[in-house]
């Protein structure tokens, strides 16, 4: 190859070092991906020069193993204590982690490698042993939804009683800058718990008599107690923390700031069924409950390199099961599941995707919900499912989806060169529904569910959202 230089990954790419042990050229130079740039944990020296010294090239860079992009600029601006902030490396650390590395391999760097050294060595986190017997303690049963979908159907039939063509929304309303500015004053401690309730209910009040108005069939409360779809579960389980300035890039000009999974994830107390229950005593037609799955927690987390994302996800899935559950008992009979990031952390290699993914990634989401009673209808939404690519690979990725064992899959803009979007065409077992409208324009310009359809129709093309 005409180039001067080749740049390989040694954190993510599990062939990679095998790839390079045959040799590599002598006339280019090896860039090392050795610092991972996708989490915001310090760099155990030891095992990366372990990596370093089976690679044979004789001129080797030392880098990070994609842009810094993906992390938080610096741990200067953090206030987390001495014994939390060590363990935590975000871009400007990183690059320090090179320049020691670097200077190890060249005989230097001696005090910073025993630094390192102490702070692997000393435990940094507990374990939980009740959580780990839960798990331990999983059986199949546990993650199998009965009975078989045509019964489930048949029931949620009769107990809905829902017309052919039900509508819904996705579930979150517009946080508009009085809902963010009332959040605001009360996390300053300017609103009192109580006032800010008030404030809440009378929001969801207007919101379930508007879509009583324009004629839903299937109502949401709208999250507007909600600043985040992680954070805000990450803030009511355990073993979670949160940056004060840990921003990254989402996409375009949008910033998140992910949370840090920092030990065994549980769940403290009851996240949703406070609000969701509020807003189905209001109203005789049923109001879904609105959850993050556990998949999708985990991928918008900064997880832990301790222990494999499959173990922390199944953590994440035993606190959302808990939810679920006190949702159906607090008699909310719809529940939806968002799996917003499921493709995310899908191998780059199809060959990869099962056995390295979707094999635990699957079955965790199973595990939230299959033990519900089968007149509790299961949805789910893939915001950033949009999949423009070939009809096999749609129609296998929609396959894949069919384990998930849902009542309902609601997808933005799923699409293949052949257009087969239809539950007879795949045989899929549940159905598919388009993507609704979005509700910052909808409120102010259709008064009935009759204009509505036409706005949406006219705007979005197909957006009806069936249940």
């Amino acid at each position: 190859m005409p180039v001067d230089a080749i740049g390989l990954d040694f954190v993510e790419g599990k062939k990679t070092l095998e790839l390079v042990k045959g040799g590599f050229p002598a006339d280019k130079t090896l860039y090392a991906g050795i610092v991972n740039g996708k989490n915001i944990w310090r760099n155990n020296y030891e095992k990366s020069l372990a990596v370093l010294e089976q690679i044979p090239a004789e001129n080797i860079v030392l880098t990070s193993s994609c842009s810094l992009l993906h992390v938080p600029f610096t741990t200067a601006n953090e206030e987390f204590e001495p014994a939390i902030l060590n363990h935590f490396a975000f871009a400007v650390e990183k690059l320090e982690e090179l320049r020691d590395l670097d200077a190890i391999r060249n005989g230097q760097g001696a005090e910073a490698l025993a630094a390192n050294k102490e702070l692997f060595a000393t435990e940094r986190v507990g374990e939980n042993a009740e959580l780990r017997a839960r798990i331990a303690g999983l059986t199949d049963a546990d993650y199998t939804r009965l009975p078989a979908f045509a019964e489930r159907e048949a029931i949620q039939e009769e107990a809905f009683k829902l017309p052919a063509l039900p509508t819904t929304t996705i579930g979150s309303f517009p946080q508009t800058k009085e809902v963010r500015a009332k959040r605001l004053a009360y996390r300053k401690g300017e609103l009192s718990q109580e006032e800010y309730d008030a404030f809440l209910a009378e929001t969801i009040d207007e919101w379930i008599k508007w879509q009583e108005e324009v004629g839903f069939d299937v109502l949401v409360h709208g999250e507007f107690e909600r600043n985040d779809m992680v954070e805000y579960f990450g803030q009511n389980l355990s073993g979670y923390l949160f940056s004060k300035n840990g921003w990254v890039q989402s996409y375009g000009m949008r910033g998140v700031k992910p949370p840090i999974i920092w030990g065994d994830v549980t769940r403290l107390n009851p996240i949703t069924v406070k609000w969701s229950s509020y807003a189905q005593s209001r109203t005789d037609k049923p109001v879904k409950g609105m959850l993050t799955g556990p998949v999708t927690i985990l991928n918008w987390s900064f997880p832990r390199e301790d222990i494999s994302i499959k173990d922390s996800t199944l953590q994440i899935a035993l606190a959302i099961k808990d939810e679920v559950l006190d949702l159906e008992a607090a008699g909310v009979k719809i529940i939806q599941i968002d799996e917003a990031a499921l493709r995310e952390k899908l191998p780059l290699r199809r060959s990869d995707w099962y056995e390295d993914y979707l094999d635990w990634a699957i079955p965790a989401f199973r595990l939230v919900h299959s033990t519900v009673a089968p007149d509790t209808q299961i949805h789910t939404h893939m915001c950033y499912s949009e999949l423009q690519i070939s009809s096999q690979l749609s129609t296998t990725w929609m396959q894949t989806l069919s384990h998930l064992k849902l009542a309902v899959q609601t997808l933005k803009s799923w699409t293949n060169s052949k257009r087969k979007t239809s539950k007879q065409k795949l045989d899929l077992g549940f159905t598919i529904s388009t993507h609704l409208v979005c509700l910052t324009k909808a409120k102010s310009t259709t008064q009935s569910k009759q204009s509505l359809r036409k706005y949406q129709a006219e705007k979005f093309g197909s957006t009806l959202t069936v249940v």
